[in-house]
């Protein structure tokens, strides 16, 4: 099995937390009583952030959206014990960019670079590839952005 990603680790963490206070459920609607058994809360744990070994690709990936709407519009546990529509919210509000907040302080690296870019109104590498491209630069698609426009500059 790959190395879970950070969305399923945190997934994981959360069905853990719920475990761990008591506010795990097994079964269709959680009519099957609260999980005693920390081998079974795992499982639950893997299955939910589609990383299961049992299942296939497709099932992990349905398992894994399924989670992924259950926990943004508030339904999970830990959730609906502590009066959150996001993990991590103060009241109901995410509390980072990449949680989805809007109150988050500070920009993320790739919105840094974005920003960046469209300060001193360059063009993405994409555009300047495709220039390139119709001038016949050689050696194209092994140049960097900066190369690129240097390239293009001559």
């Amino acid at each position: 099995m790959a190395k879970a990603t950070p969305r399923q680790r945190r997934t994981e963490g959360r069905v853990m937390h719920e475990f761990k206070h008591g506010e795990l459920k097994s079964g269709r609607g959680g009519k099957g009583g609260k999980v005693k058994s920390r081998k079974q809360a795992v499982a639950i744990a893997l299955r939910e952030a589609g990383a299961s070994k049992y299942d296939s690709k497709r099932k992990n990936r349905s398992n894994r959206a399924r989670s992924e709407r259950k926990e943004a519009s508030g339904r999970t546990g830990q959730q609906a014990r502590e009066g959150r529509a996001h993990i991590g919210a103060r009241g109901k509000r995410a509390s980072t960019r990449v949680q989805g907040g809007k109150n988050a302080r500070r920009r993320t690296a790739a919105g840094k670079r974005a920003a960046r870019a469209r300060v001193r109104g360059g063009e993405t590498k994409a555009a300047l590839y495709k220039r390139a491209r119709r001038a016949g630069i050689p050696n194209r698609s092994k140049m960097t952005k900066t190369q690129l426009e240097n390239a293009l500059k001559r």
